[in-house]
């Protein structure tokens, strides 16, 4: 049955309007996607990579298969606990899961339950007790995150935020209203009320609690997910603007650009990292020696430009946010001879 759904709000609801980037409502329909039997025409450089690790994890076995089906519906709301800030860092979620009621658990569990049919002696277990296996559930999700998302973070995290400074200024200009009636199709405001269509259950301030919590995501879509949990706000996922573009190769930078002040080197492996590698990828690809593209990231990661996340026996590299706006404004620059720069390393 589908039903309309209205969110009257007050002014005190208006007035509890938010945004905040969440690292869990990541997680589910990330995992999801890679279980999925089609491919996915904006997000498959990125499950091409990381389907393999997700399988030499054993990840494609675990509790996260159980609590996140691969067709879609229902994940369970203890999952995606309300952002207490603006941009929860992963263990702070991690947390909040672990410290999730016991009774919320079961009543979620038997929410999927309803939806799958039953519970697999893994879940039936976490049902019987919570607290005593929630803490492998988010071993699990720590896991994941390492694998799948961590080493991509940066890429992600500026698409989130250029999204929320959008959708800002469009408040700003244009009143709350206009911000929540622009959100998706499916959504549209009037008379003080969000009202939203095609959905399974109906969403009401008794229901769903004060205020609301928008969450932009890169991997939901093309439809909105919420969250009704209350005395927590609902929140509201969607997916961002510019996700399109989240995989698409970028501009080849000018090794001359940064080379006089990072060396040719370090300089050359920031290029390379435009996907997540390991040292013995980078020293394949670069033909820099293992020993020397070890030295050179250890010293890009002291500065703050490189991140490392474990993936099994091995160790994946990835640029930071700080890199990406470094390489950016390096790209923008305008030409410069190199003969006029020292390119040696230091």
């Amino acid at each position: 049955m589908v039903v309309l759904a209205e969110l009257a709000f007050s002014t005190s609801d208006l007035a509890q309007v938010r945004f905040a980037v969440s690292p869990m409502w990541e997680v589910a329909p990330s995992f999801r996607l890679l279980r999925s039997a089609t491919t996915h025409p904006v997000h498959r450089p990125w499950a091409d990579q990381v389907r393999p690790r997700l399988v030499a994890a054993g990840l494609d076995r675990g509790w996260l298969c159980e609590l996140i089906l691969p067709t879609g519906g229902y994940v369970p709301d203890f999952l995606n606990p309300a952002p207490a800030g603006p941009a929860p860092t992963p263990a702070a979620e991690r947390d909040a899961i672990r410290a999730a009621p016991a009774d919320r658990v079961r009543q979620d569990l038997d929410h999927l339950a309803r939806h799958q049919g039953t519970l697999g002696p893994r879940l039936r277990a976490l049902h019987n007790d919570p607290q005593g296996l929630l803490a492998k559930v988010t071993e699990e999700i720590e896991t994941y995150w390492e694998l799948a998302l961590a080493p991509y973070w940066a890429r992600i995290r500026a698409v989130l935020d250029a999204d929320i400074l959008y959708r800002a200024r469009l408040a700003a200009e244009h009143g709350t209203g206009h911000l929540l009636n622009d959100l998706h199709t499916s959504m549209s405001w009037d008379n003080n009320a969000l009202r939203m269509s095609h959905r399974k259950q109906p969403l009401t301030r008794t229901t769903a609690g004060t205020g609301l919590l928008l969450i932009p995501s890169a991997f939901t879509g093309p439809g909105v997910r919420t969250r009704t949990t209350p005395p927590d706000p609902p929140q509201l996922a969607y997916q961002a603007r510019g996700v399109g573009s989240l995989w698409q190769a970028r501009p080849v930078m000018r090794a001359d650009t940064l080379s006089a002040v990072l060396g040719r080197s370090r300089t050359l492996l920031l290029s390379e990292l435009e996907i997540p590698a390991s040292t013995t990828q980078l020293a394949h690809r670069t033909g820099l020696s293992p020993a020397g593209v070890s030295q050179y990231l250890t010293a890009l990661r002291n500065a703050g430009l490189v991140s490392a996340h474990r993936a099994g026996r091995s160790v994946l590299y990835a640029r930071t946010t700080a890199a990406e706006t470094l390489l950016q404004a390096a790209f923008a620059r305008p030409h410069v001879d190199p003969r006029r720069t020292s390119g040696a390393d230091h």
